[in-house]
């Protein structure tokens, strides 16, 4: 897949974009069983303006994460399902618990995340305000979240 890329890939993406004078956005999260509100959460990523990279978390840093019993979707097919969304440009993934390093290494000029979290919280958002750029918290889209589809399937089933 062309979108999904390796750290040293996506620096290299993003060296020739800035040249181009076009605004890197980054966002990230494990995005097991991806829903609506994650469709609309990334359409708005995308609306802020330039290429959108998400990061996604891998399975060991899922499990570290989340528990033993996630992630429901392998890390394979949620990073196709991501890549094949248009308003995503690039994915990545990263081991560690949080996506401090991809952040350093692309200097996103907007970080946005999901609206669970306070602006004071998001990793990388001092770096990448002391470099100029900007920090969004986007507003979730109620009644959608995968804890509560998986609360859904288990009274089903």
């Amino acid at each position: 897949m062309g979108k999904i890329k390796t750290l040293a890939g996506i620096t290299k993406i993003v060296a020739v974009s800035r040249k181009k004078n076009k605004k890197i956005i980054f966002t990230n999260g494990c995005f097991d069983l991806l829903h609506y509100g994650h469709i609309k959460y990334l359409q708005k990523c995308k609306g802020l303006g330039g290429i959108l990279i998400v990061g996604i978390n891998s399975d060991r840093s899922v499990k570290k994460i989340k528990g033993p019993l996630r992630p429901l979707t392998r890390e394979r097919d949620r990073s196709a399902i991501l890549a094949a969304l248009e308003c995503v440009d690039y994915v990545i993934f990263f081991n560690e618990a949080t996506p401090e390093k991809v952040i350093k290494a692309i200097a996103p000029d907007i970080l946005a995340k999901g609206g669970d979290w306070q602006k004071s919280d998001i990793v990388g958002r001092d770096f990448v305000e002391k470099r100029g750029g900007r920090v969004f918290c986007i507003p979730f889209v109620k009644g959608y979240s995968t804890t509560r589809i998986i609360e859904h399937i288990k009274k089903v089933f």
